[in-house]
C-alpha cells in the first residue's frame, strides 16, 4: 500500500478536521502529492500545530463552491479523492439546519460533479460517511444493505451524501465507495462538546464530566488510526467489481454506553472522585448505534488494531500533552 501511494496525486478534503489531519500525515509519510480544500485556517488544528501544513498544497475555498472544488481537481490533476469535509456536529446541525445541509449536500454533488467532469483524472473517490445515515433502526447491527432513513438534520444530510454517491456511480459510473464509521476518536478532535476529548479535559481540568444525553445511549467507538486505515484500504480497492460503488462499515462490533466511556476514561486518568453530571436534555439523536464489519472483513481483510482501552490510552496522552502545552504558552 506504501509504495502505491506514492506520487499518487490526492485531494483530500475536511483536512483540518480529527480524521483528516491522521490522513493528510499518513499520506505524507507514504510521499503522496497531497492537496486539501480548505476554508478556515484554524491555528488550533493539528494540520496546522503540527506543521503538516507546509508539506500540502492548500486550495482555499468551500465545499459550497463548485468553482473552487472544481479548480483544486483540475489544476492538480488529481488522481484519488478522500472526501471527508462535513458539518459533522449533530447539535450544530439541530441549531442551524441549513449551513450543514449547504456543506453536507451541496458539497458533496458539487465534488462529485467536478469529479464527473474530469472523469479523466479522477481514479478512485472516497467518501467519509458515518452510521448515522442509516438512522434509527429497530435492527442491530447495521448491515449496508439496509435502508438508508435518516430523520434529524445530520442524519438526513448523511443519507443524501450517500445517495447522492450511489446516483453519481449507477449513472455516471465514477469509482466511488463509501465508508460509514461508527464514533471516531483520537488526538486532534477540539470538540469539545464531544463525549471523550469533553470528559479528557474536564478530568484533566480536575472537573466533572458532563453527560447531555441520560448516559444510556450505546454508540461503537473507533480509534483514528483504525479509520486511516480503513480509508487506505477501500480507496485502494475502489475499482475492484467487488468493491466499487459499495458501501462498507467500518467498527469495532461492541457497542458501548456514554456511562461506560465515561467510566472507563476516569479509571485510566485517575480521576474516579469526579463523578459525572448527567444533565439528560440531548434532543435529536439517535438511541442506539452499532455496525457489522463483516463486510470489510470478508472483503477487505480489515480488522481495527485498537481496542477501547489502547485507543483511549493513546487518545488521552495526546490531550495531555496538548493541554499542558496550551497552559504553557498563556503564562
Amino acid at each position: 500500500m506504501s509504495d502505491f501511494w506514492r506520487g499518487n496525486r490526492v485531494l483530500v478534503t475536511g483536512a483540518t478536521g480529527l480524521v483528516g489531519s491522521w490522513l493528510v500525515k499518513t499520506l505524507i509519510e507514504k510521499r503522496a502529492y497531497v492537496v486539501i480544500l480548505m476554508r478556515d485556517n484554524d491555528p488550533q488544528s493539528e494540520l496546522v500545530k503540527s506543521g503538516l501544513l507546509k508539506f500540502v498544497t492548500v486550495v482555499n475555498g468551500a465545499l459550497e463552491d463548485y468553482l473552487s472544488v472544481e479548480r483544486a481537481i483540475n489544476e492538480y490533476e488529481i488522481d484519488t479523492v478522500f472526501h471527508l469535509g462535513a458539518q459533522t456536529i449533530v447539535g450544530t446541525a439541530l441549531r442551524s439546519p441549513l449551513p450543514t445541509f449547504e456543506t453536507n449536500i451541496r458539497g458533496t454533488y458539487n465534488l462529485l460533479e467536478a469529479c464527473r467532469v474530469h472523469k479523466s483524472l479522477v481514479k478512485r473517490i472516497l467518501i467519509a460517511s458515518s452510521d448515522k445515515a442509516y438512522g434509527s433502526s429497530p435492527i442491530l447491527p447495521y448491515t449496508e444493505e439496509m435502508p438508508l432513513v435518516g430523520k434529524h438534520p445530520y442524519d438526513v444530510s448523511k443519507s443524501c451524501t450517500d445517495l447522492l454517491s450511489y446516483t453519481y456511480y449507477h449513472t455516471y459510473d465514477l469509482p466511488v465507495v463509501i465508508a460509514r464509521c461508527g464514533n471516531i476518536f483520537g488526538g486532534g478532535d477540539l470538540n469539545w462538546s464531544r463525549i471523550i476529548p469533553g470528559t479528557i479535559k474536564n478530568l484533566y481540568q480536575g472537573l466533572s464530566p458532563e453527560i447531555r444525553s441520560d448516559g444510556q445511549s450505546t454508540r461503537d467507538y473507533i480509534y483514528v488510526e483504525d479509520v486511516v486505515n480503513a480509508y487506505l484500504l477501500l480507496a485502494l480497492a475502489a475499482r475492484r467489481e467487488d468493491v466499487q460503488g459499495q458501501a462498507f462499515n467500518f467498527g469495532p462490533n461492541r457497542p458501548h454506553t456514554v456511562l461506560e466511556i465515561v467510566e472507563t476514561l476516569r479509571k485510566l486518568m485517575g480521576r474516579t472522585d469526579l463523578l459525572p453530571n448527567i444533565q439528560n436534555h440531548a434532543r435529536a439523536e439517535i438511541k442506539d448505534q452499532t455496525l457489522s464489519s463483516a463486510k470489510a472483513e470478508r472483503i477487505l481483510g480489515w480488522k481495527p488494531t485498537f481496542d477501547l482501552e489502547s485507543g483511549l490510552l493513546a487518545t488521552i496522552k495526546w490531550y495531555e500533552n496538548y493541554l499542558e502545552s496550551y497552559a504553557l504558552s498563556i503564562l
